[in-house]
């Protein structure tokens, strides 16, 4: 198959799957390089992925070195309020981890840019995290945050990275974060993960639309991005249905003659972190069934993403995950100064 040129995602764990699925021989450079580091752990419900990137990695894996955390609740739902606050306090705990090298104080600058274009729900976290911020601003006289949400190119006609250059020498902040809506090559992230790194951000990198990086090396201030994943490619979608298809029925095949198999009086499903065999479907499905995941998504990709076939999905309760998430990355930017100052 030909090499896919589109990204599709804007986490660096799922770039790491990208690397996994490469040649033995790849991944034993990668190794031997120690370009990438990972640490993988849950705190409560909330599992962290640590990733520490250095230039010979960043060749490696096609992103910036620097640091890493996805956040995600991978039971998260729109109604689990326990799930959201979990997620919020792990949130300020990393958030602090990654500044650990800024100093702070109480005449400090922080520039919070809001990307994304308001009109359009699943674009919209960064100019919603902006109203929420400025909302809890008024009521606590907060002067420590400077917001400002500066729509898009298709809406200004001049590059939000320019914005952002002319407002950090003007205002010279201690510290710029830019929050932004992300692209994820998995369902099961889709506005249940929040990332956060100090590398800067690419606009738009995730679904195709590059647009000029905002980082360190742009301004000369440190960067810090924050993102949610809100969409996704409808091809990832085929994939991963076509996937729990395959394992479904490979496991009830393997299921059927246990006697746990027949003691079953509810409806089941398989667990997509589970160990199944997919020989076993070959002889209905073919050979196609036994490639990977990853294999079988390039496919789809390759026959489905040509001009109006391309599509972009989001879930049908977008609008109330938006309200959640900017109201839980503001509180937690101001809960995080405040803790860090007193």
């Amino acid at each position: 198959m030909q090499e896919n040129i589109w990204n599709r995602t804007d986490l660096i764990d799922e770039t790491e799957e990208v690397v996994q699925h490469q040649t033995k021989q790849q991944k034993e450079k990668l190794d031997e390089t120690e370009g990438v580091k990972f640490e993988e752990f849950y705190e409560n419900r909330v599992k962290v992925t640590k990733v520490t990137v250095n230039q010979e990695g960043a060749k490696e894996i096609g992103k910036k070195a620097g640091q890493y955390f996805t956040l995600t609740v991978p039971t998260l739902n729109i109604d689990d309020h326990d799930g959201m606050k979990q997620l919020e306090k792990t949130f300020v705990k990393y958030i602090d981890e990654i500044h650990q090298n800024i100093k702070l104080t109480k005449k400090s600058k922080i520039l919070v840019i809001g990307l994304g274009n308001k009109t359009i729900t699943p674009d919209a976290i960064g100019p919603f995290t902006i109203d929420a911020m400025q909302s809890r601003q008024l009521e606590e006289h907060n002067e420590q945050f400077i917001l400002y949400a500066p729509g898009v190119t298709g809406q200004t006609g001049f590059e939000t990275s320019d914005f952002v250059l002319a407002l950090s020498e003007k205002i010279q902040p201690d510290l710029v974060i830019v929050i932004d809506a992300l692209a994820t090559r998995g369902t099961a992230r889709l506005c249940k993960t929040i990332q956060i790194t100090n590398t800067g951000i690419h606009p738009g990198s995730g679904v195709g639309n590059q647009r000029a990086e905002i980082s360190k090396e742009v301004l000369g201030i440190p960067v810090t991005a924050i993102g949610v994943p809100t969409v996704v490619d409808a091809t990832v979608i085929i994939a991963d249905a076509v996937d729990k298809v395959f394992r479904s029925i490979a496991t009830k095949i393997q299921e059927k003659d246990k006697p746990s198999g027949k003691l079953s009086v509810t409806s089941w499903t398989s667990d997509s972190n589970s160990d199944v065999d997919l020989n076993v479907v070959r002889p209905i499905f073919g050979e196609w069934s036994t490639w990977s995941k990853a294999e079988r998504r390039q496919l789809f990709e390759e026959v489905l993403l040509s001009g109006s076939q391309r599509l972009i999905v989001t879930p049908k309760e977008v609008d109330i995950w938006m309200t959640k998430y900017s109201v839980l990355i503001s509180n937690g930017l101001f809960n995080w100064v405040e803790d860090r100052l007193n």
